[in-house]
């Protein structure tokens, strides 16, 4: 799901937060295909992981990290699109991220990156994660708004919002049942 949400993003040339956005940016900017870019970015916050959160987590990160980034490499060959509209695309890429994003913190494990440093600082200064991966997007969007048209990062923003609403509403630990 996430790597079909990601789909519209690239094909309309638009980015989202988080190491994924870094990777869409990195992507553009040397021509390497974001999917070796996404796993690569996320190598050193495997130790975070690992320190912080255990050994299950992390394997099962690095897992969905090295699916996300296998099925992204294979997507253009099985899907491709004609035409999207760009605020369409941005919010369907959201929404389908978002709900892929869910299943796999349900199944106790995360995309890597930013999200395990925040998680982390959270628990080592009380710094809110929310805070930390706002931050990190900020960064990320300004460096988009020096790459991409305006427009373009404007959508881009559209999708990044509805994703994070989708999470917002929807995970609650409260409602996952340990198995």
């Amino acid at each position: 799901m996430v790597v079909t949400g990601l789909a519209f993003l690239q094909h309309l040339g638009l980015i989202t937060g988080q190491i994924a956005g870094l990777a869409l940016l990195v992507s553009i900017w040397t021509g390497f295909a974001f999917g070796p870019v996404f796993f690569v970015l996320n190598l050193p916050f495997y130790w975070v992981a690992l320190r912080r959160m255990g050994w299950v987590f992390t394997l099962k990160t690095v897992l969905a990290v090295g699916l996300v980034s296998v099925f992204s490499a294979l997507r253009p060959e099985v899907l491709t699109f004609a035409h999207v509209e760009p605020l369409t695309g941005a919010v369907l890429g959201g929404v389908i991220s978002g709900a892929g994003l869910l299943a796999i913190f349900r199944h106790r494990a995360s995309l890597g990156g930013v999200g395990i440093v925040a998680l982390y600082l959270q628990e080592r200064t009380g710094f809110r994660a929310g805070w930390t991966q706002l931050l990190v997007d900020l960064v990320i969007f300004a460096l988009a708004l020096m790459t991409l048209p305006v427009g373009a990062v404007a959508y881009s923003l559209a999708g990044a919002v509805v994703l994070n609403a989708v999470i917002a509403i929807n995970h609650r630990r409260d409602r996952y049942i340990a198995m």
